[in-house]
């Protein structure tokens, strides 16, 4: 069966909608992490659970430029529909963090241009761009190693991520933390590499959860693996 083509009348609703769903508090909260909008995400959810599957719709979506309505859009888009080049400008536009995770994460990780695109995005002198591409490098690491020279992404992150800007940096991080949880025989050497640069060793960690420094998250994960 033919989706129906959505019409601006279409987008109208759905926007009218998600501004319904607006709440202040949310919006405060969000602001925090750096995005700006005030929906629920749970609220969101369930909106595209009810909008199901549609290309278009997401597309048009997209370009409203409403951080709402993209992460809405992410949801309910074919991830292997879109081009590289539309997924490069999209992660381009992509500005508000959780539309940058959700694009990477819910769309390009499913995309059969990911590891074009991983590739590329690492060499981008963006650097919230080459965040998404190490984004990527983290789950080759964890679910696809082979041909990946880790030795060299060790290299790398020794001499980049201590001066990295924030995304970039935590982006690394994860990586190096990722090598040094699945890898057993570069453990030693990524928790060193951990414990020389000291990036954020001093982040703030709730009660219950792992701290994002490299040689506790790797110790801890490894704890627990061998429980």
């Amino acid at each position: 069966m033919t989706a129906t083509t959505p019409t601006d009348t279409v987008v109208a609703e759905v926007m009218a909608e998600l501004a319904a769903l607006e709440d202040p508090r949310t919006r405060e909260v969000n602001a925090k992490h750096g995005d700006d909008h005030g929906v629920h995400l749970g609220k969101l959810r369930a909106l595209a659970k009810r909008l199901k599957t549609q290309q278009e719709l997401a597309c048009q979506l997209w370009t409203t430029d409403d951080t709402a309505a993209r992460l809405l859009s992410i949801l309910i888009c074919r991830p292997r529909a879109f081009g590289r080049a539309e997924l490069d400008t999209m992660l381009r536009e992509a500005r508000a963090p959780k539309v940058h995770d959700w694009l990477v994460n819910y769309v390009v990780k499913k995309n059969p241009h990911s590891e074009e695109l991983r590739l590329a995005w690492c060499a981008d002198p963006d650097p919230v761009v080459a965040s998404a591409g190490w984004a990527l490098t983290t789950e080759r690491v964890t679910k696809k190693p082979e041909s990946l020279d880790l030795p060299r992404l060790l290299d790398v992150i020794e001499s980049e991520m201590r001066d990295a800007p924030d995304r970039l940096q935590w982006a690394m991080n994860h990586c190096l933390a990722q090598i040094g949880i699945e890898h057993a025989a570069h453990r030693a050497r990524a928790i060193g590499i951990g414990e020389r640069l000291a990036v954020l060793k001093d982040y703030p960690t709730s009660p219950g959860c792992t701290s994002p420094y490299a040689p506790v998250w790797i110790n801890e994960m490894v704890r627990r693996a061998h429980a």
